[in-house]
């Protein structure tokens, strides 16, 4: 088991202009570990597609909150954990399929596939009523991390 190095909390409501500043925030924090530009924007492009999920899916008849725990553990691992007490994923398994949407016409149905093609590895956890977690895990494996 590698030691958490450094972890980052934040929560914000969801408001689709909370996109962008999540996506800056986990940047940001990730930047630590100087980890590639097409590393850095895979992992933006991913915190965003979960986040726009939170927004138009878990929170889809109002405004609720969002919560982010991002930590970098002394392997070069980064796990982000982004949080919704929404509606909840009724089947999980059919979500994640690529073009499944109940967003409408308007929503592409790519969210999942976007993020599992960006991270190395993305876990979802729902309960209907009670919310979704996605976790998503990218290494960055040039610089191990010691205490600092």
């Amino acid at each position: 088991m590698q030691n958490v190095i450094n972890e980052m909390n934040i929560n914000f409501f969801s408001r689709s202009y909370n996109e962008a500043f999540a996506r800056a925030v986990v940047s940001a924090f990730v930047a630590q570990l100087d980890p590639t530009i097409d590393e850095l924007a895979d992992i933006k492009t991913a915190v965003s597609e979960a986040v726009t999920n939170c927004i138009v899916h878990g929170y889809k008849n109002g405004i609720g909150k969002i919560y982010i725990t991002s930590k970098i553990f002394s392997n070069g691992k980064i796990l982000i954990k982004i949080k919704d007490k929404g509606c909840g994923i009724d089947n999980v398994e059919q979500a994640m399929e690529p073009l499944f949407t109940t967003g409408g016409s308007e929503r592409s149905g790519l969210g999942f596939a976007v993020m599992q093609s960006f991270m190395d590895k993305i876990k979802v956890n729902s309960k209907l009523g009670k919310g979704t977690t996605v976790t998503l895990e990218k290494f960055i494996i040039r610089r191990q991390v010691g205490n600092e």
